[in-house]
């Protein structure tokens, strides 16, 4: 996040714009969004309708069609979300936004890389829990309200597999699933489960 403090310093409030939950962040031709409070998916689709997750954002974050080549190009909002429009035409940090959009790619790119998705789903945990979590007394609480198809399109799965998969790391003590699809991530068990 720190990426973009100078950036946010700019913004004024009145630029914000407030988006609800499951909304579309608008495409904006020479403008991207910087995200100031919630989550977004941003995503496309193949031929055959299947949802392939790009990245998943919060706030600091910068989004925008202008950072993708994938046609369509989808932002949707996981919470209610504020977010600043940022025009590009002279606007400086556009680098250091290329570079964290790679970042996040390879990470995401690595995660859907194993060949089982209980692994997969592991490491997705344990990366947005470190991305966006925050602490709690039994690990790290991730509040992003992420439902079972979300998690399923950014590994590529199917719904009925994540929540079969889900209630199985919750038998196992590895997880805790709280009310509106918060997860409690287990930090000390969740670095050394191998399936």
């Amino acid at each position: 996040m720190s990426l973009y403090t100078g950036l946010r310093q700019t913004s004024t409030y009145s630029d914000r714009q407030h988006f609800t939950r499951r909304s579309l962040l608008p495409i904006k031709k020479n403008a991207l969004w910087q995200i100031e409070s919630g989550f977004v998916l941003t995503y496309t689709y193949l031929e055959d309708g299947t949802t392939v997750a790009l990245g998943l954002w919060g706030p600091g974050d910068v989004v925008g069609e202008l950072l993708s080549k994938m046609k369509p190009y989808q932002m949707e909002c996981l919470t209610t979300v504020e977010a600043t429009i940022l025009p590009v035409d002279d606007w400086h940090q556009l680098t250091e936004t290329l570079l964290h959009h790679i970042q996040q790619a390879e990470e995401l790119m690595l995660i859907r890389s194993h060949k089982k998705v209980e692994t997969m789903l592991m490491q997705l945990l344990a990366w947005l829990s470190k991305k966006f979590g925050s602490q709690v007394e039994q690990g790290r609480l991730i509040d992003m309200r992420l439902t079972h198809e979300d998690l399923a399109a950014l590994i590529t799965s199917t719904r009925v597999t994540i929540t079969r998969l889900l209630g199985q790391l919750e038998q196992e003590g590895l997880i805790d699933r709280l009310s509106l699809n918060r997860i409690v991530v287990r930090q000390e068990d969740i670095w050394y489960y191998e399936i």
